[in-house]
């Protein structure tokens, strides 16, 4: 698990899409995969997170959850509970945990959805793979525009010249087919 942050800015709390999140979609261990599916649908979710009478993650059911163990298997989803098809016991994060440390697991460990706890264990968001795209997505575009700086100013004697010969070629162009 990573190590609580306590640079504010680091911290998955102090993200913007923490404060606006929508309050996570959950369950209780018992409630039929037909009533989950349902839910998901309802609120256009991909998951639900699988608590205990204390709020606290038990598991986390996603739609391929759904695919893999109902579907695939021939249950049926108003007998079957939504224990038996989710993910036990996943990972969660801290809300106080780094950012990037959550990025660099959930690539590393291929998993989408990251429920995010409080101090006292407490389900309060998931994050998806999707809200670390819209933090990293800022730098990945000033990256990009510094690689473009650098390799137009690196080389802008081949860009004057490059420039000229298209810019003569127009013309020649021009010129050729006003003469017929």
């Amino acid at each position: 698990m990573p190590d609580k942050v306590n640079r504010p800015g680091n911290r998955l709390m102090d993200r913007p899409e923490y404060k606006s999140k929508q309050q996570p979609l959950t369950c209780s261990p018992d409630t039929s995969v037909f009533d989950a599916i349902t839910a998901m649908s309802e609120k256009n979710y991909g998951a639900v997170v699988v608590i205990d009478a204390d709020k606290k993650v038990l598991g986390v059911a996603t739609e391929r959850d759904v695919m893999n163990k109902l579907v695939a298997q021939e249950l049926d989803a108003r007998k079957t509970a939504v224990s038996e098809i989710m993910t036990k016991d996943p990972r969660v994060a801290r809300e106080t945990d780094n950012m990037l440390d959550w990025l660099r697991i959930m690539s590393n460990e291929r998993f989408r959805r990251l429920p995010v706890v409080d101090d006292n264990g407490q389900i309060k968001a998931v994050f998806t793979q999707g809200d670390f795209v819209s933090y990293t997505w800022p730098d990945l575009m000033y990256q990009m525009k510094s690689i473009a700086t650098a390799t137009v100013t690196k080389n802008w004697p081949f860009f004057l010249i490059g420039g000229g010969v298209a810019l003569y070629s127009l013309l020649m162009v021009v010129v050729i087919s006003s003469m017929s």
